[in-house]
């Protein structure tokens, strides 16, 4: 690390001050010493002729030196405390910098992709620090299954209900075939969902509703396309924050939102949305398709079909990786106090300023 000083100007006061005081003290007498050399003259020959007395002087003059050099350098290096020396730290502000919303499309055709989601956060989470993470799902009408938090116990628990409840769907088939007790369990979890009649995957209001739980959203009517002043909040959010959808994009009914004017919404309040295509990979040559990617795309998100021959794990992996490469771009540098050894040393030096100061007084 570079050191720096974060008070430069209060160290050539320091130092201004102590050489002030030096020449108070010391002036006098020097001016009384060099008055008095002509008038007296004194000599130690005839007490110093003996080599018991001969080495305890020059004892003597070694610790006065000792005394002198050490005390200097303790007035230097409390000079120097006093100019803050400081350390640029790149990594300070890693950590508590990041808001996830997991938005899940849990229409039928989907739940089997959510699973893979859910668990493969569920692994993820393990290794967070600091970043918020909260659910929310929905159809026609959405829910949120845990608010945002960095209580990763409560995260856990809710991630681990979410498998198990979605353990064995493979495919609408399999649900039609459950237990009656199976199916129950998965319908109280989507409970909430299903408010609107003849109306299924109503994505646009899904994703206004995920960005609602970040901070610094707010709902109204967003332009297409329009960036305006409000394109620039996200440069005042303290927290990165990102939406991962996962939807096959097949809307039935009429959204108050489209997805077009939710992600304009998004972009407006700093949030970006990472899509992942949850349909066949048979469908993701058609039209809603291309139109999910060209939105999410062209608002700053990444878009990740299947067709790739990638699994869900991999593919939730790699817009994880490449937040977190972006957001340690966006981490700005830290000036840090970097006291340690120059406290240290000071304290060493004082020390052996009061040891010879107190052989001499012996």
């Amino acid at each position: 690390m570079i050191l720096s000083w974060h008070w430069p100007w209060a160290a050539l006061a320091a130092a201004l001050a102590a050489l002030a005081a030096i020449a108070l003290v010391a002036g006098p007498s020097l001016r009384r010493r060099a008055k008095g050399e002509a008038a007296r003259a004194f000599s130690l020959d005839d007490d110093l002729n003996t080599p018991e007395a001969s080495r305890l002087f020059r004892q003597w003059r070694w610790l006065g030196r000792l005394a002198a050099v050490a005390l200097a350098l303790a007035l230097a290096l409390a000079v120097a405390l006093v100019a803050r020396p400081s350390t640029v730290d790149r990594g300070q502000e890693r950590s508590a910098s990041r808001d996830i919303v997991l938005c899940l499309d849990v229409s039928g055709s989907t739940l089997p992709y959510d699973r893979e989601v859910i668990d493969t956060y569920l692994d993820l989470v393990k290794r967070f620090e600091g970043e918020r993470i909260g659910m929310s799902i929905f159809n026609s009408t959405s829910r949120t299954v845990f608010p945002l938090t960095d209580d990763y116990d409560l995260v856990t628990r809710q991630l681990e209900e979410a498998s198990r409840v979605l353990k064995g769907v493979t495919s609408q088939d399999s649900i039609d075939r459950m237990s009656e007790r199976d199916y129950q369990r998965i319908s109280d979890w989507l409970d909430g969902t299903q408010n609107r009649k003849d109306e299924t995957s109503l994505i646009g209001d899904g994703v206004v509703s995920c960005a609602a739980m970040l901070p610094g959203f707010a709902y109204g009517t967003a332009q297409a396309g329009s960036d305006g002043q409000d394109g620039q909040k996200d440069s005042a959010r303290h927290r990165a924050a990102s939406i991962v959808l996962a939807t096959d994009n097949v809307v039935s009914g009429n959204p108050t939102y489209t997805l077009d004017a939710a992600l304009d919404l998004t972009r407006q309040a700093g949030i970006t949305v990472d899509g992942l295509y949850s349909g066949p990979a048979s469908a993701e040559s058609d039209a809603r398709t291309k139109a999910m990617r060209t939105g999410i795309e062209s608002h700053g998100g990444v878009f990740l079909p299947r067709s790739g021959g990638e699994d869900v794990e991999s593919l939730v992996r790699r817009i994880d990786t490449r937040r977190q490469a972006e957001e340690r771009r966006d981490d700005q540098a830290a000036l840090v106090d970097a006291p340690g050894w120059w406290t240290l040393a000071l304290v060493a030096m004082v020390a052996v300023w009061l040891t010879a100061v107190w052989r001499l007084r012996r």
